[in-house]
């Protein structure tokens, strides 16, 4: 674990020195820490996919279930069980653009293990939350559902795209992969990369609500920015 913390203190630095920052000053968007470096960021939520399950979620690297940090620029995140995260005050609403830049450390096998964003999150701490979520694996497929309680739906099933750059044993350090899921009028595009995956009519998709990230079992992630424009 210590060699692993290693590698990413030292991308996350290279991350740093090539990093602009011109977001904006209040959100939680990747440009400075909610709360100090290297702790749990505050003012997040989380919560995951199994009802009542007890999980530490924390900034030891050896005891939590869920290592979460502040890792500016952006947030450093090892899973745990699958779930979502995201900032209190992060919500969207009508027009909107949503980016991320998200960074894959080595799946280790596990390649069928997904991450990505969510939108339109809703009542996310009672029985009645729903969420739309667009989500890549380490297989070079892409996946758009949409979670209400406990059951989920279907949007885009997982179809392969030549977009994503993937983790393979050639990779140096990280596999950088650029989500963008735009809402405009009646229209939901989700990209990666700059370029288009999915486009469909919102129609009773509701997309306003909370945003943030979503990740499934036994990954290993930077997100280094969540920018909303609207």
């Amino acid at each position: 674990m210590e060699t692993t913390m290693k590698k990413v203190t030292g991308f996350i630095l290279a991350v740093f020195l090539t990093t602009s920052f011109t977001l904006a000053q209040n959100a939680a968007d990747g440009s400075k820490p909610q709360g100090e470096n290297l702790k749990v960021p505050n003012g997040w939520e989380w919560r995951f996919d199994k009802a009542g399950a007890d999980v530490n979620v924390g900034s030891d690297s050896e005891s939590a279930d869920v290592f979460f940090v502040n890792m500016t620029p952006g947030w450093h995140i090892t899973t745990g069980p699958a779930g979502i995260y995201y900032h209190a005050e992060n919500k969207a609403e009508g027009d909107f653009t949503l980016d991320s830049k998200i960074y894959l450390f080595d799946t280790k096998g596990r390649n069928r293990e997904a991450f990505g964003l969510f939108i339109g999150g809703q009542d996310l701490k009672s029985d009645d939350q729903s969420y739309i979520y667009f989500l890549l694996r380490n297989t070079g497929e892409f996946l758009i559902k949409k979670r209400t309680g406990s059951e989920t739906s279907t949007i885009k099933g997982w179809t392969k795209t030549d977009a994503m750059t993937m983790f393979t044993e050639e990779t140096e350090s990280t596999a950088e992969n650029n989500f963008q899921v735009k809402v405009a009028g009646n229209e939901i595009i989700f990209s990666l990369n700059g370029e288009v995956l999915s486009s469909m009519e919102k129609g009773e998709l509701n997309t306003d609500g909370h945003y943030g990230f979503r990740v499934n079992h036994s990954i290993n992630l930077h997100i280094s920015s969540l920018i909303l424009s609207e």
